[in-house]
């Protein structure tokens, strides 16, 4: 059983619901490790700060180990004919907007072109990189890239911001189709159920799915002012949410016993 974090996207506002999101496939899994990722490495990349910029590689170096694991590109790719599909359903159909339909599949198709110029060998660049390359191998001991250790590295963190942001930009070239339609891929599921009231009796919620219900991301929202966060464990079948309540770093998190009421989107 898996505690989750709160959802990332659309960085949250002090007026916003905490929300807690857990992916029930392993594409899902993958495109939220990516966005969480890649919204580290916007932040970071346009900070001119050594720490920084550190950080910025670090993202990199890790975006870089989730795509080359698997056919990620493949994947982003079957999500995008699929929802590119399921919106072309909707077309001419009463009460749609046609002119909000046709921006978002435009946005769709646009990011399949991207992802589809890149091409299967997008990654090269990265991999052939010598200087990402010596960080990524000394990145696995505790505290290896510091200065002693990786003294070109150091110098190039002492040159110009406009000379490291150039760098960097070289990099997260060959990454941003592939991010960027992960991101507008997830926007899209996020939006494609609305959030239903539900109450966790003594601080427990379980839901089997219908059998025909297809179901790969969960949202649970819970008021602005509440002390407890949920513990999300399941799969595409059925799943159970658990609220706990958390008192301090100290004393480990117990369910509560009294009854819970938030919000849930099944996407």
């Amino acid at each position: 059983m898996v505690a989750t974090a709160p959802s990332t996207s659309r960085q949250a506002s002090p007026d916003r619901v905490p929300e807690y999101e857990q992916p029930l496939n392993e594409r899902m899994r993958t495109f939220l490790r990516l966005e969480f990722l890649y919204q580290q490495l916007l932040y970071n990349c346009g900070v001119d700060a050594d720490w920084a910029t550190r950080g910025t590689i670090t993202t990199i170096l890790e975006i870089m180990a989730i795509l080359t694991r698997g056919d990620v590109r493949s994947e982003v790719h079957k999500e995008l004919d699929l929802q590119i599909d399921n919106l072309q359903q909707f077309k001419n159909q009463p009460g749609v907007d046609n002119k909000r339909l046709g921006i978002l599949l435009n946005n769709l198709v646009e990011s399949r072109k991207n992802v589809d110029a890149v091409g299967t060998r997008f990654m090269q660049v990265l991999k052939d990189c010598q200087f990402l390359s010596s960080i990524q191998h000394r990145s696995s001991i505790p505290g290896g890239t510091c200065e002693f250790d990786l003294p070109e590295y150091s110098h190039w963190l002492r040159q110009p911001f406009a000379r490291r942001s150039q760098d960097m930009e070289k990099w997260l070239t060959q990454i941003r189709p592939i991010c960027d339609a992960v991101s507008e891929l997830l926007w899209l599921i996020r939006g494609s159920a609305q959030p239903v009231d539900k109450t966790a009796i003594n601080g427990m919620y379980q839901h089997r799915m219908q059998k025909d219900a297809s179901c790969r991301l969960l949202r649970v929202g819970l008021p602005k002012s509440s002390q407890l966060y949920p513990e999300i464990s399941g799969s595409q079948h059925r799943f159970t949410v658990r609220f706990l309540e958390w008192s301090t770093i100290d004393h480990r998190a117990v369910q509560t016993g009294h009854d819970v009421k938030f919000k849930i989107s099944i996407c």
